[in-house]
């Protein structure tokens, strides 16, 4: 079975899983999980941040985040797909008590503009508004990248109307290999930000938000009242060590893949597809003939797994666990179920 569902399946590598054996562990809660620490100084370093915290998932780090920067009946800005609002089970509005007010961007990059024209008045009548969400790489916008003057372009209006600023950097990695920038370059411009290692980077579990002491002491304790402090962690903490110093570089191989797939069937009857917006590891694939549900079931009977995301749209994402030659057999039954 080739399973392009998600960069979410990668499988620890021997090596990892050996360095995950080996880990030195102590009580994170308590502070005293060496190989954690390691991690977090080595992730903000690499950031260009202060400081940073361990957790689980993507979603706890961009949770915490938005409660760190806010309090119950305030609002935040971000893209009608952004992942925090779309994807996290109505965490704004659960875990913090925010509102949401969504912005129109393209394949979920939106303007200063945007944000200039969403912004409200001050009014006893209306939310205070005070964090701006920026996702790069888009995960619903087929992992598209923030052009950086975009992003300071955003960064200047919202410093304009006192707002925060939190990347959701899940795929924050994927940015930096494809436009040769670094990651501190893209961090730069926000208070806070969220890396992950369990995506195109292979590790089993968990991500790390970063930014100054005084935000992530706060944020520590909303991970501690989400339920996400851990003890011997540093078993988790050395997958992601040693994803982040091997695995970084090999993103570029994803990336080709998910070209070679995107130019292989775009030719093909019942796809709409530009292979030039494939930036990075997604291929968003439109259907024009056919649900996207019932493709997928015919794919898997095939030997090829893909997401539906939408009643028309497939999304293949390329990753760890597969091979140049796999992309050659996933066109190959692409082709093979399209033109049957």
């Amino acid at each position: 079975m080739i399973d392009l569902r998600s960069d979410t399946i990668t499988r620890p590598t021997p090596a990892m899983r050996q360095a995950m054996a080996d880990a030195e562990v102590g009580d994170d809660v308590l502070g005293d999980d060496p190989t954690v620490k390691q991690l977090e100084r080595q992730t903000a370093r690499l950031l260009g941040k202060e400081a940073a915290v361990f957790m689980p998932s993507g979603t706890m780090t961009n949770q915490a985040a938005i409660r760190a920067h806010t309090e119950p009946g305030d609002e935040i800005l971000c893209d009608a797909n952004a992942h925090c609002y779309y994807y996290e089970a109505g965490g704004p509005a659960g875990l913090s008590g925010v509102m949401c007010r969504l912005l129109p961007g393209r394949r979920g990059i939106f303007s200063a503009g945007d944000l200039r024209a969403a912004l409200r008045p001050r009014n006893l009548h209306f939310p205070p508004t005070k964090l701006v969400c920026v996702e790069n790489t888009h995960n619903r916008g087929g992992g598209a990248i923030w052009p950086l003057e975009q992003i300071a372009e955003v960064a200047e209006a919202a410093r304009e109307a006192n707002l925060a600023l939190h990347l959701d950097g899940a795929r924050l990695w994927n940015a930096a290999i494809a436009s040769g920038l670094s990651e501190r370059t893209y961090a730069k411009y926000f208070d806070t930000v969220s890396v992950c290692f369990s995506k195109g980077l292979g590790a089993p579990v968990g991500s790390v938000l970063a930014g100054t002491k005084a935000l992530i002491d706060r944020a520590r304790r909303f991970r501690k009242m989400f339920g996400g402090a851990m003890r011997q962690a540093g078993i988790l903490a050395a997958g992601a060590l040693y994803a982040l110093e091997n695995h970084r570089l090999r993103l570029a191989q994803d990336h080709a893949n998910a070209r070679r797939l995107a130019e292989g069937i775009a030719e093909l009857p019942g796809i709409a597809l530009r292979p030039a917006e494939v930036e990075t590891n997604m291929v968003l694939i439109r259907l024009t003939d056919r649900p996207a549900d019932r493709l997928a079931v015919e794919l898997e009977q095939a030997g090829l797994r893909m997401l539906a995301v939408g009643p028309d749209t497939l999304r293949a994402v390329t990753h760890l666990d597969v091979s140049a030659e796999q992309i050659e057999e996933a066109i190959g039954i692409l082709h093979d179920t399209l033109t049957a």
